[in-house]
C-alpha cells in the first residue's frame, strides 16, 4: 500500500522514484550493476514500481530453481541500496522526458481531462517539475521505504507448479524477522471538486486531428446499478464495433478511427462517465454531435432486444478471461482483496449480467447519464476545429457550448507546471 498521493509536497515524484529505484538501484548486498548480472545468470524478470494508489513487484522464475531467484526478490523488497549513481541517472531522464509534457496531444488530452474533472488541488493533478525531481534525495527514498515496505503492508498473489503449504513456508521464512510497522497508511483523498459543465479547448496547432473526451463523474464500486451501468455503457460506447458510438462516429459516418465510451466506479471516489474519439479537425464538431445524439437516445428510447442480448452475451463470455490462468485468479482475487471488493462479486456477476432488462438500461442511463453535467474536452488545432467544415456549417464547436462560450485551456510551462493567466 503506496502511490503518489503519498508524496510530500515539494518531492512531487518520490513514490514513482522509490517504485523504479527499488529495481534499479542495487541493494546492500549486491551492486546495482552485480543485481542486474545475477538477475540475468539466474534468467529471472524482477521489476517494482508504484503508481498512484498502489506499489508492486514481481519476480517471475521456474520452480525448480526458485530459492536463489526468491532470495534475489526479498533481498530487493528488504535492503534496497538506492545507488546514488542510478538515482542520479533516474532524475536526469525524468527531467528530459518532463521538457517533452506537451510534445503528444493524448498526453495533454489524460493530463487536462483530470484537471477537469478532479480540479488542480487533487494528487491525481500534483505532478513532479524540475524542482521537485531536483530535490529528491537517496535519504527520501530510504525514508519513503522504511515507512511504507514492510509485510504488515504487502499481499502476495503467486501462481505456478508448486505445493501451496510449501510456497507459504517459503514466504514466511523470507519475511521472519522483517518488523512490522505499527503506524497506518493514509488513505486515499477523495477531490473536494465539482467539474464545471462546458466545452473546452487546448490549442495544439502542430497536429491535424483533434482528440475529444466528453463525460462527467461516475459512481463508486459497490453502486447496486454497477452491472446495470457495464450493459448500458457496452450498448452506448464500450463493446466495439457492436456498440452505438462506434457505429455511428466510426462505421456509419467514418469521422473517427476509433471511437467509444466507459463507465467507472471508483475504487476510493466517484469514478467517471467517458465518451472519447480522435477525429479531423474539420469533422471535430460533427462527430462530437454525433456522440451527444447517442447519449440522449438511448437516455430516452429502449434499447432494442438484440443490442441487449449481444452486450450480455459479450460480457458473459469474456467472463472467465479473470480466471483463465492461474496468474490471472491469482491476480484477481489479490486486487480484489487489496481493495476492498465484495468476496461475493465474481460468485453472482454472470447471474447479475443476465438478469439486466431493457428497462434498466433505460433506467441507469436517464438516472447516470446527465447532459448538463457534460464536460467536453478538445486538444488540436483549435483555429481548424472552430472552422469547421464548410460544407457542414450546421456543426460547429460553439453551438454545443452554453452561450457560445468556449474556455481556452492554455498549456503549462513542462518544467513547473505553471499555467500562463
Amino acid at each position: 500500500r503506496a502511490g503518489s498521493y503519498l508524496d510530500p509536497a515539494g518531492k512531487e515524484g518520490l513514490a514513482a522514484a522509490v517504485g523504479s529505484q527499488l529495481r534499479s538501484g542495487g541493494t546492500t548486498r549486491w551492486k546495482a550493476s552485480d543485481f542486474d548480472e545475477q538477475a540475468e545468470f539466474l534468467a529471472v524478470n524482477v521489476s517494482s514500481f508504484i503508481g498512484s494508489t498502489s506499489g508492486g513487484a514481481n519476480v517471475n522464475a521456474l520452480t525448480r530453481t526458485l530459492d536463489d531467484p526468491l532470495a534475489l526478490y526479498f533481498e530487493m523488497l528488504a535492503h534496497p541500496a538506492f545507488s546514488q549513481d542510478r538515482l542520479d541517472l533516474y532524475k536526469s531522464q525524468q527531467l528530459q522526458a518532463m521538457e517533452r509534457r506537451n510534445d503528444s496531444s493524448d498526453a495533454i488530452e489524460a493530463r487536462e481531462w483530470n484537471r477537469l474533472l478532479r480540479g488542480q488541488k487533487h494528487f491525481t493533478s500534483a505532478h513532479s517539475t524540475k524542482v521537485s525531481i531536483q530535490a529528491l534525495t537517496r535519504e527520501d527514498l530510504v525514508a519513503f521505504h522504511r515507512k511504507y515496505y514492510h509485510p504488515g503492508n504487502f499481499i502476495f498473489a503467486v501462481s505456478g507448479d508448486f505445493r501451496t503449504a510449501d510456497m507459504k513456508a517459503r514466504l514466511e521464512k523470507a519475511l521472519a524477522g522483517w518488523s512490522v510497522s505499527k503506524e497506518p497508511v493514509p488513505p486515499v483523498p477523495k477531490p473536494d471538486f465539482t467539474p464545471v459543465p462546458g466545452v473546452y479547448i487546448v490549442d495544439k496547432p502542430d497536429v491535424n486531428q483533434g482528440r475529444v473526451s466528453i463525460g462527467h463523474l461516475g459512481i463508486r464500486r459497490g453502486n447496486p446499478d454497477e452491472i446495470a451501468l457495464e450493459v448500458m455503457n457496452g450498448i452506448l460506447g464500450g463493446a466495439d464495433f457492436s456498440s452505438r458510438i462506434t457505429n455511428r462516429v466510426r462505421s456509419d459516418e467514418g469521422l473517427a478511427y476509433s471511437a467509444g465510451s466507459s463507465f467507472t466506479a471508483g475504487i476510493y471516489y466517484e469514478g467517471q462517465f467517458r465518451a472519447s474519439f480522435q477525429s479531423k479537425s474539420a469533422t471535430v464538431a460533427q462527430a462530437a454531435r454525433i456522440v451527444l445524439d447517442e447519449i440522449e437516445r438511448i437516455r430516452k428510447d429502449k434499447v432494442s432486444a438484440d443490442e441487449l442480448e449481444t452486450i450480455k452475451n459479450n460480457l458473459i463470455e469474456v467472463f472467465p478471461r479473470y480466471f483463465g490462468t492461474a496468474a490471472a485468479i491469482a491476480g484477481t482475487f489479490a486486487a480484489d482483496e487489496f481493495t476492498g471488493r465484495d468476496p461475493k462479486y465474481w460468485e453472482t456477476y454472470r447471474e447479475r449480467v443476465r438478469a439486466v432488462s431493457a428497462d434498466d438500461v433505460l433506467r441507469v442511463a436517464a438516472k447516470y447519464l446527465d447532459p448538463d453535467k457534460l464536460v467536453i474536452l478538445v486538444v488540436g488545432n483549435a483555429e481548424e476545429i472552430l472552422k469547421g467544415n464548410p460544407d457542414r456549417p450546421q456543426y460547429a464547436l460553439q453551438k454545443l457550448a452554453r452561450g457560445g462560450k468556449i474556455v481556452r485551456i492554455p498549456l503549462p510551462d513542462p518544467m513547473t507546471m505553471v499555467y500562463p493567466k
